[in-house]
């Protein structure tokens, strides 16, 4: 069944060189149940599209049903309730925290926003513990606390409303490796304890390989690839998830990670046909003068002219 339905979302920004697209017409339906990754560097727009679905940026063009429902021009009292329902975690857990409230006032304040009956201390204390942190916690401020434990402070301040589906935007990228490996588990364990949705935006495929049931691929504002996490490792078909691939290290291997050759190209001046030729070993005139379409292929779907040769290399 489907909880999120994205179509044709588009951000733009007014820039001082004209304006900036940050989203482009991107659309794709996320299952209740599922997590989905959504990859791509740094200035892509990964986290741009995670706060236009929840209104945090508002859409220029598009819409996104929740749940059914379009929320995309419903007015700030209507959109109030699917607030509730509908959670972040953000990827600083230092800076989305109020230093100047307690723990135990930061998780509360949700539950007094949004109406919710019961002893908030009570609620308070079962979150704590449910992310594995004791209920003295409550009483102190956020720079009491390491990163990885600010981190589970902004988990459970996003679950204690009992929310459908959270926006993961890079939530360990801040962390050291053992942390991140400590957060991804307890966020595996909370979507089994909780039966809840994630959209898990990274730049870390290493990080979504383990995490996720779909991953979409993102570049300059577009998506150039969606596909089963099994199958996008087995046989990536465009060239930029290839190209990520090849920058992520493997210690096991004792392979470095290859750098992605070239620059990303200004998003105020994007390249004719397809945005990814000024960098793809496999470009050709085509791909410069043509737009690929996103296309079905095999079990998902892919954005390049030549999709079906590339999936056919081996991969590196």
């Amino acid at each position: 069944m489907t909880l999120l339905s994205v179509r044709d979302l588009t951000t733009t920004f007014a820039g001082p060189s004209g304006p900036l697209t940050a989203v482009d017409r991107v659309s794709f339906d996320l299952a209740r149940g599922e997590t989905l990754g959504l990859v791509g560097e740094s200035g892509c727009g990964k986290s741009t599209l995670g706060k236009t679905i929840l209104r945090l940026v508002e859409p220029s063009g598009g819409s996104v049903h929740f749940d059914g429902q379009d929320i995309t021009r419903l007015s700030a009292r209507a959109l109030k309730p699917v607030r509730a329902r509908l959670q972040m975690v953000f990827q600083d857990p230092f800076a989305s925290l109020n230093p100047r409230h307690t723990v135990g006032t930061i998780l509360a304040t949700p539950l007094k926003v949004h109406g919710i009956a019961g002893d908030p201390r009570a609620a308070v204390r079962a979150m704590l513990d449910a992310v594995g942190l004791p209920p003295e916690a409550a009483a102190r401020y956020p720079h009491e606390f390491s990163g990885g434990q600010r981190q589970r402070i902004g988990i459970a301040r996003a679950l204690i409303l009992r929310p459908d589906l959270v926006i993961c935007d890079e939530p360990v990228s801040a962390l050291d490796l053992s942390i991140q490996a400590q957060i991804l588990n307890l966020l595996v364990a909370m979507k089994s304890a909780l039966d809840l949705s994630f959209l898990f935006i990274s730049h870390d495929l290493s990080v979504v390989r383990y995490s996720t049931d779909r991953v979409l691929v993102m570049y300059l504002g577009q998506i150039v690839e969606v596909a089963a996490t099994g199958d996008l490792w087995r046989a990536p078909a465009h060239p930029y998830t290839r190209v990520l691939m090849a920058a992520v290290p493997d210690p096991a291997r004792r392979r470095q990670a290859a750098p992605i050759v070239g620059e990303l190209p200004s998003p105020t001046d994007l390249p004719l046909g397809c945005r990814f030729h000024t960098r793809c070993p496999h470009a050709t005139d085509l791909c410069r003068r043509v737009v690929p379409p996103l296309r079905a292929l095999n079990a998902g779907q892919v954005a390049c002219h030549h999709a079906e040769a590339i999936a056919a290399f081996p991969v590196v």
